[in-house]
């Protein structure tokens, strides 16, 4: 049994994430931080789901059992965990979400004290522990030694402060109009305060959760309402956020969504214009459309790319002195503001550069075109090595002989193998993707 993936626990809510593994998770992470800890405080949040009550409390029993003290902040954006474990000196941080998955999914992504996601190796250690019994048991703590927990209803402003920060002092919202969809996640309270406090009026869409509703055809995976909404109301742009609003999907004037390779383009030239970039380039995966690669070149900065996973993004940016990076998906790591991606930070740039150009977000968020690029998603029962498939490798070499990058790979985080094709020739990108992705079906579900 492996726990982590690509980003922390995550899995159905009762039936793999239960509340048995959610406490000994708990208590392996108390563990592992007991031998460094400064404060004794672990900080918890959590997203909209109605698994996150029984997470919670599990989570905060096996805190408290191994002598830590909790601090519960409720619904949360997953960046704001990440920024209050630091700013409220706590040794860890921990957030309760399965990001974009629906309501049934659930998920646990820990934080050190800098508000860092962790590294695999740390993970690993974390994972060694919660499956030594003896090492669980000796831990557990009596009398005195027992941890506490309290909850604090009032950190939102600081979060608000601090998004309020990421945006330049010299501008405001005043006069623009903008529609936001929350995806009745943890962004539903802060999305629209910090818009309406910088002076923006404010559409807000999927803003009342109900506990199931999160991500239910609506927020970035979902942006049609938002682009719908863009037209009826004559708003100047639309942002959609996930459930836990660590990703931002953008619409244009025209209501027509903006690719996420060309919004991490015109976000990284706005920078290296205003001599915001450090390190002359910036961050994307091996999902990123070549496009976007050629773009940089042509104005003298380098893509570096790395696997899927915004926690590679974070990695490959520290290891290159670089402050910009994300995925093509809608995860954009501001680093000067934020610690991991955060949706709204992203928002608030993407209005300063539209502003700052006076021209559209239509026109100034597509700095380049974009070559042919096909994804397809596949259910598949079992995460079969794709090595082991006969006849992969010979329909692969065909891809490469059409000239044709390919990406193929499994999902971290669901039950899905997920194949990216790309080329000059739509049409045949078309054929060979229904041929490959026709293959790989059978071969991983007959």
């Amino acid at each position: 049994m492996k726990l982590f993936g690509t980003d922390g626990v995550r899995g159905e809510a009762g039936s793999f994430l239960t509340a048995e593994l959610a406490m000994r998770v708990a208590m392996a992470a108390g563990i592992y931080f007991r031998s460094g800890s400064k404060t004794g405080k672990i900080l918890v949040g959590k997203d909209t789901r109605r698994s996150g009550y029984m997470i919670e409390n599990a989570i905060v029993s096996g805190l408290t059992a191994v002598g830590y003290d909790v601090v519960q902040i409720g619904p949360m954006p997953t960046p704001a965990i990440a920024f209050l474990t630091e700013n409220m000196r706590c040794d860890a941080g921990i957030m309760i979400s399965a990001s974009h998955n629906s309501f049934e999914d659930n998920g646990i992504k820990l934080f050190d004290a800098h508000g860092n996601k962790f590294s695999e190796e740390t993970e690993a250690q974390i994972e060694a522990i919660y499956f030594d019994d003896a090492r669980i048991e000796k831990a557990q703590v009596t009398g005195r030694a027992m941890g506490s927990a309290k909850r604090i209803d009032d950190v939102i402003g600081r979060y608000i402060v601090q998004l309020k920060n990421s945006f330049p002092s010299e501008m405001s919202l005043q006069g623009m109009r903008i529609v936001l969809d929350t995806a009745n996640g943890a962004g539903y309270k802060v999305g629209p305060t910090v818009l309406e406090e910088l002076g923006a009026e404010v559409i807000v869409l999927h803003h009342e959760p109900d506990g199931f509703n999160i991500n239910e055809g609506c927020g970035a995976l979902h942006p049609k309402d938002v682009g719908k909404a863009v037209k009826k109301y004559r708003a100047d742009i639309g942002f959609a956020l996930d459930g836990d609003a660590d990703r931002l999907v953008v619409v244009d004037e025209k209501g027509e969504v903006v690719d996420g390779d060309q919004l991490l383009g015109a976000l990284g030239l706005f920078m290296h214009r205003f001599g915001l970039l450090k390190g002359d380039g910036i961050v994307a995966t091996v999902m990123s459309n070549q496009a976007l690669e050629d773009a940089m070149t042509e104005a003298g900065l380098k893509l570096y790319r790395c696997g899927v996973g915004d926690k590679y993004v974070l990695e490959t940016m520290r290891e290159n002195g670089l402050n910009f990076g994300g995925e093509q998906s809608g995860h954009v790591i501001m680093h000067d503001f934020a610690k991991t991606g955060d949706g709204l930070v992203t928002a608030l740039q993407v209005l300063a550069l539209v502003l700052k150009s006076g021209a559209k977000a239509s026109d100034v968020l597509r700095p380049f075109e974009l070559y042919p690029q096909k994804l397809v998603n596949l259910d598949v029962k079992t995460k079969r090595p794709l090595r082991e498939i006969e006849g992969l490798a010979a329909e692969l070499s065909a891809v490469e002989d059409a000239r044709m990058r390919h990406l193929i790979r499994y999902s971290g985080t669901e039950n899905k193998l997920r194949i990216l094709l790309e080329g000059q020739d739509a049409d045949a990108l078309a054929e060979t993707m229904a041929r490959l992705s026709g293959f790989l079906r059978r071969a991983l579900n007959d």
